[in-house]
């Protein structure tokens, strides 16, 4: 990467060293292991963060670890759609997604969105590959049938909004064995070659449960889950996110990812992290220090 290099002249030596050895045990422990980002947010809009994003992905897979990255797009999409003089609608957290707005999100996503990300990381040093659902007959779905969360007997229709039917990891490994770092558009694809969009937080939390994913990433724009009056809450179990839905706390677009994170860590993922992404290599800070970043979900 072409950045200067931060000038750190004002740590001394031994500090530095030390900073460095604290960072090792968590190198040794996760080596070899798959971690899913979900990337999104002011992380993908500000060049800073942007910048600082590629270098954790890329200096990640330097140590031996595996990152896959999940993106999502609703700003470009929302920028898109209002120039084109089409109002974007939302129906419990899910972009209501008819055949004009679903050719919008494939070319933002898997287009721009993506090509953007990907020239990031390879501009850090890595070498990234930009995927849908597509490649690799990867993410098979079909129409989401979405239940009114207050009355069960009534059922919305959101177009081409997909619902994960299964997720074929092959090609991710495939990238992962020969040293590429995986960029994924959430975009799936029916039995007549439909194409679905899907929310991301769900996609990520699928592919790592199916990667059996070491650690779930979930970058967003807040410290983590913040309760009524506004304290970060360091973790949350499914009773406690049952209590929050119920009264409001946690509500719109934190509903899916909440709910996907919670998926994952009911199927295996071992640790599912909620983080901020405003913070300046805020996936360094979670893996590879030893302080609480953001909230934790666990599965019990």
């Amino acid at each position: 990467m072409n950045r200067t290099p931060r000038d750190l002249s004002h740590v001394a030596p031994p500090d530095r060293a030390e900073i460095l050895s604290q960072a090792l045990p968590y190198i040794r422990r996760y080596h070899g292991k798959t971690m899913v980002v979900k990337y999104g947010g002011n992380a993908m809009t500000d060049p800073a963060l942007q910048a600082a994003f590629a270098e954790d992905v890329v200096l990640l897979k330097l140590v031996g670890i595996h990152p896959v990255v999940v993106h999502g797009g609703g700003p470009q999409i929302e920028t898109l759609l209002k120039r084109l003089g089409k109002e974007g609608r939302f129906v419990q957290g899910m972009r209501v997604t008819d055949a004009e707005t679903m050719e919008v999100v494939e070319w933002v996503l898997a287009g721009e969105v993506q090509q953007d990300i990907v020239g990031l990381i390879n501009r850090a040093g890595g070498k990234a590959v930009g995927l849908t659902g597509r490649d690799g007959a990867m993410i098979r779905a079909r129409k989401l049938r979405m239940v009114d969360l207050n009355d069960p007997s009534v059922e919305h229709d959101v177009g081409q909004v997909g619902d994960i039917v299964s997720i074929d990891p092959s090609v991710v490994r495939a990238l992962q064995e020969d040293q590429f770092i995986p960029v994924i558009s959430p975009i799936g694809f029916g039995e007549h070659n439909e194409s679905y969009n899907i929310n991301a937080d769900v996609v990520a939390a699928k592919l790592a449960t199916v990667l059996q994913a070491e650690k779930l990433l979930m970058l967003t724009n807040i410290r983590g889950v913040l309760d009524k009056d506004g304290q970060l809450l360091p973790e949350l179990t499914p009773r406690r996110i049952d209590e929050l839905v119920a009264d409001g706390t946690i509500s719109g677009g934190m509903i899916p990812k909440i709910a996907g994170a919670l998926d994952a860590a009911k199927s295996g993922v071992k640790a599912v992290h909620i983080i901020d992404g405003r913070v300046p290599h805020a996936i360094l800070l979670e893996v590879l220090g030893d302080q609480p970043f953001g909230t934790m979900i666990r599965s019990h």
